[in-house]
């Protein structure tokens, strides 16, 4: 599996009263990304609730802020699976500008649980083979 790109720009309201991007809202360009990076992989979560009873939770994450990106830049936020095990779905992701430098990285690890008691269960085995095929070793 390659890693996955998305485009994203800077808006007022992920900023500070600097016009730098707030802390947390790195978050939530990380989670837009990994929700159209299982989009590109034909894993729509709605439907995957509704046919199966599963859902993706963040167990953890790890962030590093290098360096701050600001109002209205061009940014790319990546998702770099790295091998499943299980429940287990880890991942790297980091947000660049358009030169290629890395203002956020995050080690994320996603897991797959069953809905509504939210306990963990293996991941589709649909998904396991799709994140198998070609991933790169940490």
């Amino acid at each position: 599996m390659r890693e996955f790109s998305w485009p994203v720009r800077v808006y007022y309201e992920d900023t500070d009263a600097g016009g730098v991007v707030y802390h947390a809202r790195y978050l939530n360009l990380l989670e837009r990304a990994r929700t159209e990076w299982l989009r590109s992989l034909g894993v729509e979560q709605d439907q995957l609730l509704a046919e199966s009873g599963l859902l993706f939770l963040v167990s953890h994450i790890a962030v590093d802020y290098l360096r701050p990106a600001r109002f209205n830049q061009q940014l790319q936020v990546t998702v770099l699976p790295l091998p499943p095990s299980g429940v287990r779905m880890p991942l790297r992701q980091e947000v660049r500008d358009l030169a290629g430098v890395i203002h956020c990285r995050a080690e994320v690890t996603v897991v797959c649980a069953r809905a509504p008691e939210l306990k963990p269960v293996r991941l589709p085995r649909f998904l396991t083979e799709e994140l198998s095929d070609g991933l790169h070793e940490p």
